[in-house]
């Protein structure tokens, strides 16, 4: 799409700029190529000029009218607003079993938002809270908890409505040992020694852990063989460097392709603990804010549940599979 300004000039995308400004080699000792080069280089956009200044240019003295550099620097005013009009930028806080899958959404997304830029940072949704509470940046917060967004709504820190978006599953995961054939009860085994998982004090999915392990009534055998990861991707750090020997992980992370072919994983049967609802939730800070929304709103298309599924997370309104 072209733009026009009043003084003759206009920009339109590089890749559809076909006319050529006039054959000019300098002005004031500067290239009138490379003037508009820079100009239009943060935006993508090239410089046609179409001006009688431009076409008058004196090519015995290497001079511009004047006249012609006051249209150069509209031009730049005008590219600047063109440039930065439609781009917008969002910073998400996602919890860590959203690592991978996260990663493959923005990837599609930014596809059809290549002018757009979408921040994320992984972690802990406890800490997150936490955060957001203080007046961390986050325009969206994904949490492996529904409680954190619902209590950040309460406590007026959200500008919309919270969405659950997956169901998580958590698994026993070793690249040491088969963890395929293994079951809670495995892990009193005293050849094991080195048991990890997330901290149950901020990470959901170690809260699920200590719950599992509860239920199952190895708490007190298993406890003193833990090690805390300070998320779920942490816990999995653990196993993988040999400082832990199985982990209870997020089936997400287990079945990604950088732990898929260094290990095996087990499903925990999911009547051991509550369900890993987990849901989203746009800030107060991003009240207003057009990308938070589509990106949003980008969550509930048919490519983002696709990818989620791909993860191992039960959608809203599947069926768990025990």
């Amino acid at each position: 799409m072209r733009t026009v300004c009043s003084t003759g000039l206009w920009v339109e995308p590089a890749a559809q700029a076909v006319d050529a400004h006039a054959a000019a080699t300098a002005t004031f000792s500067i290239p009138i190529e490379k003037i508009t080069s820079t100009i239009a280089k943060p935006t993508g956009h090239k410089v046609v000029i179409a001006s009688d200044a431009a076409r008058n240019f004196d090519h015995s003295t290497k001079e511009a009218p004047m006249s012609f550099l006051k249209h150069l620097l509209a031009v730049c005013a005008l590219i600047t607003t063109v440039g930065t009009a439609h781009a917008e930028k969002i910073t998400i806080a996602a919890a860590a079993d959203l690592k991978f899958a996260m990663d493959d959404i923005v990837t599609t997304f930014k596809k059809a938002n290549p002018a757009d830029e979408v921040d994320i940072t992984y972690g802990s949704s406890g800490k997150f809270h936490t955060q957001i509470q203080q007046g961390a940046p986050y325009d969206l917060f994904f949490s492996a908890d529904i409680g954190f967004p619902r209590e950040l709504a309460k406590s007026g820190f959200a500008a919309s409505d919270v969405k659950p978006y997956a169901v998580g599953r958590i698994v026993l995961w070793s690249n040491s040992l088969d963890a395929s054939k293994m079951t809670l009860a495995g892990l009193s085994d005293p050849k094991i020694t080195r048991v990890a998982i997330a901290n149950p004090k901020h990470a959901p999915y170690g809260k699920r852990a200590e719950e599992a392990l509860r239920a199952a009534g190895l708490w007190e055998k298993v406890e003193p063989k833990l090690v805390y990861g300070e998320s779920i991707a942490h816990t999995a750090q653990f196993v993988q460097t040999g400082n832990a020997q199985v982990g209870i992980l997020a089936l997400s992370l287990a079945i990604n392709p950088e732990l898929a072919g260094k290990g095996g994983y087990a499903l925990i049967p999911d009547s051991l603990h509550a369900p890993l609802e987990q849901g989203f939730v746009i800030t107060k800070r991003a009240a207003g804010n057009a990308l938070a929304k589509r990106f949003a709103d980008y969550m509930g298309s048919k490519t983002a549940r696709a990818v989620m599924a791909k993860y191992g997370f039960v959608l809203p309104g599947d069926v768990v599979s025990k």
